[in-house]
């Protein structure tokens, strides 16, 4: 159902169609170039924690690229390391060995403000990561004075230019996180990690906990973003079918060591790993006979039921 949903807007995402859904086209709408630059590199990144006897490597000697306007998915089972990935390259993880760097230039593990803005996170749980105490103006007020990107009545059109880029009513700008859906609320995250202007997105689970036609929904807002604003996302999931529709190349993960990097379809159509291979046979599927089974399974309930 996902992958049918999502189809409207695959050239988009795929970068195949012409106009602005063209991920080669050389300029966005943002005015970024995406032809330059080398992007976002994370190079030999290894996380352990513990001392001692107790030491345990979460992450081992991990590489990972994203191009400039480019989605790549990392995909991997429950405690692969996927997250803690995600947490050093958008520097909530300070203790690692190795490198991130943006177009060549490092981002420390201390970071400066201008390194915070480079990289922006959208986390799991929008409810978790919203203050429900904010309305979403506080909200998107609070990180543009921060960063001092805007103020007065510029700062007033970038809440709303906000909320359009995430396709939000202007209405919702005076709404808490209580008022609002599962999928509302992960809109006002996306917007917040776009209010700073960052070049990255890493998208750690940001559709695992909504229903499915709104990830679709949800989906199809990353691939515009891309689209419009030339950013290069990292998206982190378990849902390999989202992994498909979404992404151009795909990383595994297997305890806390990549296993296999290359393109979708090579991923998908000639896996190399068998990790790999079993993750893609974990895809549940209902063959035609199943199917087929399904009207006499629902009359043989109901005559069960009637007894």
């Amino acid at each position: 159902m996902t992958t049918r949903l999502l189809a409207q807007d695959d050239s988009s995402r795929r970068g195949t169609g012409s106009g602005e859904g063209s991920s080669s086209s050389s300029s966005t709408s943002s005015g970024r170039d995406s032809s330059s630059g080398t992007g976002l590199k994370a190079e030999n990144i290894t996380v352990t924690f513990g001392r001692g006897e107790r030491a345990f490597t979460a992450v081992d000697d991990v590489s990972i690229e994203v191009a400039p306007g480019e989605i790549v998915g990392l995909v991997g089972e429950s405690g692969s390391g996927k997250s803690t990935v995600s947490r050093v390259i958008c520097g909530l993880q300070r203790d690692y060995s190795g490198t991130v760097s943006f177009n060549g230039q490092e981002l420390e593990p201390k970071r400066s403000a201008k390194q915070w803005r480079v990289v922006q996170m959208v986390f799991q749980d929008p409810f978790a990561s919203l203050d429900p105490r904010y309305t979403v103006r506080g909200t998107l007020t609070e990180v543009i004075r921060h960063h001092k990107l805007a103020s007065g009545a510029a700062l007033k059109r970038r809440c709303v230019e906000l909320m359009d880029m995430v396709r939000l009513p202007v209405e919702f700008l005076d709404r808490t996180p209580t008022a609002m859906s599962g999928g509302q609320r992960q809109r006002v995250a996306i917007a917040r990690a776009l209010a700073v202007q960052p070049e990255v997105i890493v998208a750690d689970e940001a559709v695992s906990a909504l229903d499915v036609s709104v990830q679709a929904e949800i989906i199809a807002l990353f691939a515009r973003l891309r689209a419009e604003l030339g950013l290069s996302i990292l998206f982190i999931s378990h849902d390999l079918a989202v992994v498909k529709s979404l992404c151009e190349r795909v990383c595994v993960i297997h305890n806390g060591a990549l296993v296999e990097s290359s393109s979708t379809a090579e991923i998908f159509h000639n896996p190399r790993q068998d990790y790999t291979k079993s993750l893609l046979q974990a895809i549940p599927r209902f063959d035609s006979a199943f199917l087929d089974r399904a009207p006499e399974r629902r009359t043989t309930s109901a005559s069960e039921g009637d007894r």
